[in-house]
């Protein structure tokens, strides 16, 4: 992304306006107290702000200026599936770029945004381990569920083929919410599917992920969206959509939020605790179980489009926690003393 792109939305750290157009300092001072904070904090709030602006751009909101109310459904939303000190540092970042803008008005400030951050440091605590993965045997028993409850084909159709793309996808929930028609590719290995711009890609690039045909499976995330397209007649727009009152199909995209409520029903339709999973648990649930069948880190980086070798070792290091456990360590040469000889 170019500096002048950058501006345009309107992040002023690195290069602080305010700061610049003082006339009370000379440029030497300037200079220091841009050097004050050092290039990997400048990036990082850099990363945080952008994550606020597709947020705001998501919502159809202003983000330059942003209201107080703004910033607290902004928040909330990252409660789903941050921890209450990633939530911290995203305030802290979106504070401090209005401070380097020079504008007058810091949303941040405002009484209603910190007692929505006390809220949610109640509610969650400092620590947060983040929503619960959905492994593939829980998708598997899901998938098994589904076909014992009754509910609208069209529904069970469309939720079957948000889990499937969503989890073998890797996708966050706005990403599930926001693909087209035409954003897919069907060819005789699978299916390609485009994003246009996600969290992660602050340069507008956009990703390509791959989904293969899996014949026979109950897993086949193609086959099941292809069925999903077939009964619900949808050939351009949004792939995901909700209902009417009367089960007819909406024009709009579904929202990420009802993506969140979809998997949290269906968790609990398998005797899971909803309150410990959500629309994140499929992205999570992916990785540790790439983890758990030794997929290498940078194939596991590829579907997820990790930037940071750092979050995917965490899903590793997540998905053998059980594996060389000292503790079985122990009981099996307890159990099996002549081992030891």
């Amino acid at each position: 992304m170019t500096d002048t792109n950058k501006q345009d939305k309107h992040f002023y750290l690195r290069h602080n306006d305010a700061l610049m157009n003082s006339t009370k300092l000379s440029m030497k001072a300037k200079q220091s107290i841009l050097l004050s904070k050092a290039e990997n904090t400048i990036n990082a709030y850099e990363s945080d702000w952008f994550d606020f602006v597709d947020w705001c751009n998501y919502q159809k909101v202003s983000y330059f200026p942003a209201t107080p109310e703004t910033i607290v459904n902004y928040i909330n939303d990252l409660a789903d599936y941050a921890k209450a000190n990633t939530i911290a540092r995203r305030i802290s970042a979106i504070s401090e770029n209005y401070n380097a803008s020079g504008s007058h008005e810091n949303p941040c400030m405002s009484p209603l945004v910190k007692q929505a951050l006390r809220g949610i440091r109640r509610l969650k605590g400092t620590f947060q381990q983040g929503k619960t993965p959905i492994l593939l045997e829980d998708v598997e028993d899901i998938l098994e569920a589904m076909n014992t409850i009754d509910i609208p084909e069209i529904q069970k159709l469309r939720d079957k083929a948000i889990l499937l793309i969503g989890f073998m996808g890797a996708f966050r929930r706005s990403e599930i919410a926001a693909i087209t028609v035409e954003n897919l590719k069907f060819s005789p290995q699978g299916l390609e599917i485009f994003l246009a711009a996600s969290k992660a890609d602050q340069e507008g690039q956009g990703a390509i992920v791959a989904i293969p045909n899996l014949p026979g499976s109950s897993l086949d995330a193609v086959r099941a969206l292809k069925k999903w397209l077939s009964f619900s007649g949808i050939t351009s727009g949004p792939v995901f959509r909700g209902f009417t009152k009367s089960m007819t199909l909406r024009s709009t995209a579904i929202s990420d939020k009802s993506i969140a409520d979809i998997v949290k029903r269906y968790v609990t339709l398998i005797g899971l605790d909803p309150t410990m999973y959500g629309a994140h648990s499929l992205r999570h649930g992916f990785a540790t179980t790439a983890a758990s069948y030794g997929v290498e880190e940078r194939n596991i980086m590829r579907q997820t489009r990790h930037h940071s070798v750092n979050m995917v070792r965490r899903y590793i290091n997540e998905a053998n926690k059980f594996v060389d456990n000292p503790i079985s360590t122990i009981f099996e040469k307890r159990l099996n003393p002549k081992d030891n000889s």
